[in-house]
């Protein structure tokens, strides 16, 4: 059968570009060998965010006496239940894009997909049996999966990566988390806050070693303060499996130490999903583990394109979906504006959230820039003092010749949901007295961006 567009993967990648394709009017396969909406719905983004809340509501109770409110029994964690719900909230997430297809009139083919000179696609079935498509416009969205360092062996069952600690069958009672980036971040936080005893390790100077420092120094302060072991400079030599718990050998400054832990997770990134679909056949060009694709996600093959983790830039959910709309929409003549990867927001879901877009103050100094830094702390905010969620701070960055909003860092209650409003007006080339002049409500969290931008330009009030 031939299509329009064939995409291979039904991650937020592929399902958002499937979709476009089949609003503007185009025939569109999606191959998929296992659930759809691929890692991110039913590995990944949706099912850590609902165990993050499960951690924060029961942080919440044991802290209720600080809100005014009497727990008079003890409170307890159900970890299968908690597992459970995040597994359901995931299906039903799935379910969604299945619904989704069938609405847009998009054809899935269950298998496992192998692209082929000619703009074919092979699939072969459970079952083995191998049937051959072909379309005017193949795109391929095979994603990631957990990467494995050649000293860190992963068992699956002692030695595990994220998709095992989404569903591990009882809670551990200690744990090594090798790696602090939001993968890293996000399960020390949920297996901390539930009672497992954490050691997070970085190699970097910095855990979340992408964001600005002085939030990587806070979100350190916290994990700290709540009784979180933190390695910083520090590297896991090796990892011994063989007994009870695990011996984890760690390098620091300092010198070697043995830790002990019943789970070593492995949070040090992934690895694209590019070997055995096809490409070397087909002649496509990868460097070091990506596909090779130029604005547009069109690689050097006619006919073949390549989006979301498997190609050059952060490999984020929503760098996919806006990857695969700007794909489909330059297939379809729309002239599609390529996507500004300086202005991509980043977002870490523990507690307290990090929330970042655009240069942090060294990568801006580095560039030759001369700047103006406004912060605003959220303990001068009112919603945060009544939220009881003090911790942390906006920070911004200007260019200060020209003006231009360099760079937005964030860190505490909530802030996922707010920079959006700083990519929103880094996109319109927003002014920092636009910013100011714009009334923010009050009481929010968000006014503490308004605070930020106006403390950087000397007109901060609250503060």
């Amino acid at each position: 059968m031939n299509y329009d567009i064939i995409v291979i993967g039904s991650g937020p990648g592929g399902y958002v570009a499937a979709i476009r394709a089949s609003q503007l009017g185009l025939k569109v396969a999606v191959v998929e060998r296992a659930e759809l909406g691929g890692i991110c719905l039913n590995w990944g983004c949706i099912p850590t965010k609902a165990l993050l809340k499960s951690a924060q509501v029961f942080d919440y109770l044991k802290h209720a006496g600080d809100y005014g409110i009497k727990v008079n029994s003890e409170v307890e964690t159900d970890f299968p239940a908690i597992i459970n719900r995040s597994r359901t909230v995931a299906d039903g997430m799935s379910k969604g894009i299945q619904f989704l297809f069938k609405k847009n009139k998009i054809d899935v083919i269950t298998g496992t997909a192998k692209v082929k000179p000619g703009k074919q696609v092979e699939v072969i079935d459970n079952t083995g049996v191998k049937t051959d498509y072909t379309a005017n416009h193949i795109i391929i969205a095979t994603g990631a999966r957990s990467r494995e360092l050649s000293n860190i062996k992963q068992d699956g069952k002692k030695v595990i990566g994220y998709r095992e600690a989404l569903t591990l069958p009882k809670q551990p009672t200690s744990m090594v988390v090798v790696g602090s980036g939001a993968i890293g971040s996000e399960f020390a936080y949920f297996y901390h806050t539930l009672g497992t005893k954490v050691t997070l390790v970085e190699v970097l100077p910095n855990i979340v070693p992408v964001e600005d420092e002085e939030v990587s120094k806070q979100l350190e302060r916290s994990f700290k303060k709540s009784g979180m072991k933190v390695y910083t400079d520090a590297t896991v030599e090796t990892v011994d499996a063989s007994g009870d718990l695990c011996k984890v050998t760690v390098k620091t400054k300092k010198g070697e130490e043995i830790i002990e832990a019943e789970i070593v997770l492995s949070a040090v990134g992934v690895s694209t999903n590019i070997e055995n679909i096809g490409l070397e056949e087909t002649n496509i060009k990868t460097e070091r583990g990506k596909v090779l694709v130029d604005d547009y996600y069109k690689t050097n093959i006619e006919g073949y394109y390549a989006i979301g983790d498997i190609v050059k830039g952060p490999a984020l959910a929503h760098v996919a979906s806006a990857e695969g709309i700007i794909c489909v929409e330059q297939i379809a003549g729309k002239n599609p504006e390529p996507l500004d990867y300086g202005n991509i927001p980043g977002c870490t879901y523990c507690t307290p959230e990090i929330a970042s877009v655009g240069m942090t103050e060294k990568q801006a100094k580095d560039a030759g820039y001369e700047i103006k830094i406004g912060k605003f702390p959220f303990s001068a905010s009112g919603k945060a003092s009544a939220a009881g969620a003090k911790e942390g701070f906006i920070k911004v960055i200007f260019d200060a010749k020209y003006g231009e909003w360099l760079g937005a860092h964030m860190i505490g209650y909530n802030v996922t949901e707010m920079i959006a409003e700083v990519v929103v007006a880094r996109k319109l080339e927003t002014t920092a007295h636009e910013i100011i002049k714009a009334v923010h409500p009050h009481p929010t969290m968000s006014e503490a961006i308004m605070e930020a931008v106006a403390a950087a330009y000397g007109e901060v009030i609250h503060l």
